[in-house]
């Protein structure tokens, strides 16, 4: 015969057995321990998944105050120093037809950014004086900055706006114009910003 150091017990029954103790005890209706809801930090995630991968896709940061549906947020989408080879004359940012969310010009601005860790936030630092556009779709916001932005440093487009109804990924592209003889809008890169359900 076994002895009792040896013997096989399933860990469903060790449970039940834990669970009438705790019940001869008068601890079996203290309510289940819970973890707190997560916040959502509104960053881009560490792995993400597109249907369309190919070599030309640039990731470009991004950082949101809110990643839940018609919540207000701000949006900080940001063009690192490496993001960038040349002056910008003029930025456009195409925004999908299906984010639908009211992009007001008045609640646009572009920075020179300061990038958050651990233990700062993402933040603008100084406004650079900037006319912006927004078509009739919403699906393209232009900018024309008063002077070309240098390419040295980062620099971002803040967004104040509330977040659309349907959640989902939603790509966001910059094109650049260099100052030149050519207008030609260069692709920078995507912002992949997600809206939870």
């Amino acid at each position: 015969m076994r002895s009792s150091l040896h013997r096989h017990r399933s860990p469903s029954s060790w449970w039940r057995r834990l669970a009438l103790g705790l019940g001869a005890l008068g601890l079996a209706t203290v309510a289940p321990i819970t973890a707190p809801a997560a916040l959502a930090q509104g960053t881009p995630s560490l792995f993400e998944f597109r249907w369309d991968n190919n070599r030309d896709y640039r990731k470009l940061y991004y950082f949101s105050t809110s990643t839940n549906r018609r919540d207000r947020a701000d949006y900080y989408l940001v063009l690192k120093e490496k993001d960038r080879k040349t002056a910008i004359l003029k930025l456009t940012v195409t925004v999908p037809d299906y984010f639908d969310a009211k992009i007001d010009p008045e609640n646009l601005k572009l920075c020179r950014m300061q990038l958050g860790g651990m233990l700062s936030r993402t933040r603008c630092l100084e406004e650079l004086p900037a006319v912006f556009e927004v078509n009739e779709s919403g699906s393209a916001i232009e900018m024309f900055p008063e002077t070309p932005i240098p390419d040295e440093g980062t620099i971002g487009i803040v967004m104040r706006i509330f977040n659309p109804s349907d959640s989902g990924m939603f790509q966001f592209n910059a094109l650049a114009q260099a100052p030149g003889d050519v207008p030609m809008a260069g692709y920078l890169g995507s912002w992949l910003i997600q809206i939870d359900p």
